[in-house]
């Protein structure tokens, strides 16, 4: 995958950060790359200036100006496919392991990809880029976001679209626009920041955006998507007690299985894009339609990236979002303080219907709700019953249940052998008595079954919507803004 390194008889795979030392006060010092030894039917991909025309293949140099940049640049050897475009104009250097898929449609995406974003952002921060695929089931999925490349791994070539408006926003939106909690890196030790919602989420944002905007996707298909991902923080319970924020700043746990259950954790990545999609319609309600999220990417891109400063996390977010409604609509209301309060450091539930209704669209609630337990039902070689992945915000947790503790019975009765049966008969807030046994003592709890949702929610368009909510709509889906038309 692209966030790992890896060498076999097929190519090389290269995240030089993981190979490569460094003497701590020397990291600002130029450095040259030699890849000796490099087998004569492959080849090198990688985003860094040659320190001499590859010619012979035993012995390939590179320079970069310091040991950030050089391992800001993974590297790929082997036997790859290859092929360019020129998109943002500049050159786009495309380079695939693996199944490659339609090269004609891969190459329109992309192309309309990189035009979009470099229109939007006013233009490319890079002299050429890099689009490094690994496509195949052996691969997984993901993404990994450099300066001047991207490095992505995917399970089909069909996929590599929707990663790459993703991953090439990061061009702008983490490389170069960055927060201040991420400044200096800091290779030994973890990086705590509170913006991953904003540097994440809101690129998430405007993959979709991207996406529907250059036509790759259609309008239902942005719709549908926006949806899922409502449904998706609705399905989680901890989006009641974690905040955006707390969940970008707990990104360092998600290599615990613990941490990642539905009762544990939100993804800044998913409340963060539709935190973007909120602002997005906030901003453009408050000033008419005449300034957008947009303009607030482009206003952090001059104003620090390209000045080489960090905002100040959420509040730097908040000021540049405010400055944009105040300086396009002076007398609009600009202040975002409680928007940003309750939604992205709060744990207030975003009101989808009343701000969606802003862009002239609807939001309904298709889902199937059940009773749950609040916690599984393990079994033992033995035939004893367990408590297991107790939901630490259910009934049965606040009740005292613990993990571990043996089921005796339910409501009088043995322990089913199907539970989801057994609960198709009751109704969530029913109260029910659980009898256990820990430490060799019984004991009885009593507490309200929960509600697990199934199902997702639909987002359609207004029919009777005001030519301002269809104004708002339109800009949504096309990127316009009034100022703009």
């Amino acid at each position: 995958g692209p966030f790992a390194s890896q060498l076999n008889s097929d190519h090389a795979f290269l995240n030089l950060a993981m190979i490569l030392l460094y003497v701590p006060d020397r990291r600002a010092e130029d450095a040259r790359l030699n890849l000796d030894g490099v087998p004569d039917a492959w080849r090198i991909a990688v985003e860094l200036d040659p320190a001499e025309r590859p010619g012979g293949r035993k012995n390939v140099a590179y320079v970069a100006p310091s040991y950030d940049d050089l391992v800001d640049a993974p590297v790929e050897i082997g036997s790859f496919d290859e092929f360019r475009i020129e998109a943002g104009g500049r050159p786009i250097r495309v380079v695939v392991h693996g199944d490659q898929g339609d090269r004609s449609r891969l190459s329109d995406a992309l192309k309309r990809i990189v035009d979009y974003q470099v229109s939007l952002m006013g233009g490319a921060p890079f002299r050429e880029y890099l689009f490094l695929f690994h496509v195949g089931a052996n691969f997984g999925g993901g993404g990994m976001e450099h300066s001047n490349c991207t490095a992505i791994a995917a399970d089909i070539s069909s996929q590599l679209p929707s990663y790459s408006a993703h991953e090439f926003f990061h061009a702008w939106n983490v490389k170069r626009i960055r927060p201040q909690s991420l400044e200096p890196v800091d290779y030994t030790k973890e990086m705590w920041t509170r913006s991953l919602w904003f540097a994440e989420g809101v690129t998430n944002t405007y993959g979709a955006y991207t996406l529907v905007r250059t036509g790759l996707w259609s309008t239902q298909q942005f719709y549908a998507s926006l949806a899922g991902q409502v449904s998706e923080l609705e399905s989680r319970s901890a989006h009641r007690w974690q905040s955006v924020e707390q969940s970008s700043l707990d990104a360092w746990y998600e290599k615990y299985p613990l941490y990642n259950r539905p009762e544990e954790s939100i993804s800044y990545y998913n409340k963060g894009e539709l935190v973007g999609v909120a602002l997005d319609i906030t901003i453009r309600d408050r000033t008419g339609n005449r300034a957008s999220l947009d303009a607030v990417l482009r206003t952090l891109n001059v104003e620090y990236a390209q000045r080489g400063r960090f905002y100040g996390d959420s509040e730097g977010i908040r000021a540049v979002a405010e400055q944009v409604i105040r300086n396009t609509a002076p007398d609009a209301d600009a202040d975002l303080k409680d928007f940003f309060a309750q939604y992205v450091s709060g744990t207030v539930e975003i009101p989808f219907s009343g701000i969606l209704e802003h862009a002239g669209l609807a939001i309904r609630d298709t889902a199937q709700h059940r009773a749950s337990l609040g916690f599984t039902i393990g079994r033992d070689s033995g035939g004893v019953f367990t408590v297991g992945s107790l939901d630490a915000q259910s009934g049965a947790r606040q009740s005292g249940l613990i993990e571990g503790d043996v089921l005796i019975s339910l409501n009088g009765e043995g322990i089913p052998r199907s539970p989801d049966r057994w609960l198709r008969d009751r109704q969530s807030d029913e109260r029910i008595t659980v009898k256990i046994r820990r430490a060799g003592e019984e004991r009885e709890f009593s507490f309200p079954l929960g509600r697990i949702t199934d199902g997702s929610y639909q987002i359609t368009e207004m029919p009777d919507a005001t030519e301002k909510q269809r104004r708002i709509r339109e800009g949504i889906l096309r990127g316009t803004t009034e100022s703009l038309r």
